[in-house]
């Protein structure tokens, strides 16, 4: 399993939590993004960049990833893509994405987007905060050792609901 991030908005401190995980786990992060991006020198932490245009570093990761990979995105049509092609979808946020819940959140974002076009202010998301960031972390502390122990006893891939 390797982790992919969503990285041109994934927030500075998630992706300070996966350098992190990266090392205590020995785990590859790839950082997908279409600027270039600073990662901090390890064997398990890299950057691709990936031309400008509208959802490129989105098509990338779903090219690259394998079943069972973790991809940390905001995005939700590509967190819908990585489930269907088998992989995992975490938001900064902490939460899973899951085909229990993902046709939800996508007719959600067509309706905002309907609204937005029409004209209606619906604001924005809340600012990112401390508990965001600590949600993130705990959720993603509680997959890898579900991985782990997976791995551990054999039993093949990590549950496809973490």
């Amino acid at each position: 399993m390797q982790i992919w991030v969503d990285a041109d908005a994934c927030p500075a401190v998630i992706k300070e939590i996966l350098y992190r995980v990266a090392e205590r786990t020995q785990m590859q992060v790839t950082l997908v993004a279409n600027q270039l991006m600073r990662v901090p020198p390890s064997r398990f932490v890299r950057s691709v960049q990936v031309p400008s245009g509208a959802d490129v570093a989105d098509q990338e990761i779903v090219r690259l990833l394998a079943p069972g990979d973790l991809v940390v995105t905001a995005d939700i049509p590509l967190a819908s893509d990585v489930l269907k092609k088998g992989g995992l979808a975490l938001n900064p946020h902490g939460e899973f994405y899951t085909n229990d819940n993902i046709a939800q959140m996508l007719t959600m974002r067509a309706f905002m987007e309907e609204l937005r076009s029409g004209g209606v202010d619906t604001g924005g998301p809340a600012p990112f905060s401390q508990a965001d960031s600590r949600s993130f972390a705990n959720t993603l502390d509680r997959h890898l050792a579900k991985v782990r122990a997976a791995g551990l006893r054999g039993a093949g891939p990590a549950p496809a609901h973490p």
